[in-house]
C-alpha cells in the first residue's frame, strides 16, 4: 500500500507525515531528555543531598544513558537547585550582635495540628534592578503559606509586617521556628512572639534540614513559577506571586497531604461559619 493510500485511510495528512519522519528523532530526543528532567527532580526531592555528580552516576545506573555529569548539571542549574550541603554563615546574627539561644524544638516531634508550629524564611529572587528579598510563613501541618511579603532592603520591618499580617489572620501558633538569621533574632521581631507567649524555635546553626518544609515551599515556588517567568519590576513579581501563592493554596494538590490542598487541610479544623468569613 502506497503512503498516500496509508495517509489517507487515517485521516492524516501526507505532508505531516513527511514531517514526522524527517523530525521523529528530534522528537525522540527531546522525550528522553524531558524523562531526564523528571528523573533528577525526583532524585533530588527524595535524596536533597546529592550533588550533580553522584547524581550523574546513580542516574546512568539505573538506566538513564543521557545523564552525563555536563548534562544534570545544566538540568539542575535551570531548575535552580543543588546538592543541600550546611553553610554555617548564611544564618547567623548580624555583625556584633549577640541574642537570646533558643533550642531547636521540632526534633522528634510529630506535627498533629494546625496553628501547631509555624515556620519562616527569607529567599532572594533576582530582578534587572538587583536583589530582591522574599519572606513568608507557613504553617507546618497543612503547608499553607500564612502571609508573605517582599522588599528589596534585609531590615526586620517587612519581616514583622508577614508576622502581624499571619497573626491578625489566622490567630497565634505555639511554636514558631525560623533560622538564626538577624532579621528573626533581633529584639524587636522576638518580642512580638514572646508578648504572645508563643515557644521560639531556632535552626542550629548549619543545619539546613531542620527546616526542610520551608526549602521545600521555596523550592516549588521557584521552580514552578518564578523561574518560568521573566519579572523585570517588583511590582510584576509582586502581582504573579500573589497569583501563584493563591494557586498553590487553594488548588495546587500535595502529596505530602494525600493529594490535597493546604487551604483544604487548614480550614478542616474550623467551623463552617469561622472558615467561610476567613476565606471571604
Amino acid at each position: 500500500m502506497s503512503i498516500s493510500e496509508q495517509c489517507r485511510l487515517l485521516g492524516v495528512a501526507r505532508s505531516n507525515y513527511y514531517w514526522w519522519l524527517h523530525h521523529k528523532d528530534l522528537i525522540q530526543s527531546c522525550d528522553e531528555e524531558l524523562a531526564l528532567v523528571e528523573a533528577v527532580l525526583d532524585w533530588w526531592t527524595a535524596h536533597p543531598a546529592t550533588g550533580y555528580q553522584k547524581m550523574a552516576r546513580q542516574l546512568q545506573a539505573v538506566g538513564h544513558k543521557l545523564a552525563t555529569e555536563k548534562r544534570v548539571r545544566k538540568i539542575m542549574k535551570r531548575l535552580g537547585i543543588r546538592g543541600v550541603s550546611p553553610k554555617p554563615m548564611t544564618s547567623r546574627q548580624g555583625k556584633g550582635k549577640q541574642h537570646k539561644k533558643y533550642p531547636y524544638l521540632l526534633r522528634g516531634k510529630k506535627i498533629q495540628h494546625v496553628n501547631q508550629a509555624w515556620a519562616t524564611d527569607i529567599s532572594y529572587i533576582r530582578l534587572p534592578s538587583g536583589m530582591v528579598y522574599l519572606v513568608a510563613i507557613i504553617d507546618l501541618f497543612s503547608r499553607k503559606v500564612l502571609a508573605w511579603k517582599v522588599s528589596n532592603t534585609m531590615d526586620v520591618a517587612f519581616c514583622k509586617e508577614c508576622l502581624h499580617e499571619a497573626i491578625d489572620r489566622y490567630g497565634v501558633p505555639a511554636i514558631f521556628n525560623s533560622d538564626q538569621g538577624s532579621q528573626f533574632t533581633s529584639i524587636e521581631f522576638l518580642a512580638i512572639l514572646e508578648d504572645l507567649g508563643v515557644a521560639v524555635s531556632m535552626d542550629g546553626v548549619g543545619r539546613c534540614l531542620d527546616n526542610i518544609l520551608m526549602e521545600r515551599t521555596w523550592r516549588t515556588i521557584k521552580y514552578e513559577h518564578i523561574f518560568l517567568h521573566d519579572y523585570r519590576t517588583l511590582g510584576e513579581l509582586r502581582r504573579g506571586l500573589k497569583d501563584f501563592i493563591d494557586f498553590f493554596n487553594g488548588k495546587r494538590l500535595h502529596q505530602g497531604l494525600d493529594y490535597q490542598t493546604p487551604d483544604a487541610v487548614y480550614y478542616r479544623a474550623f467551623p463552617v461559619r469561622e472558615m467561610e468569613q476567613w476565606v471571604a
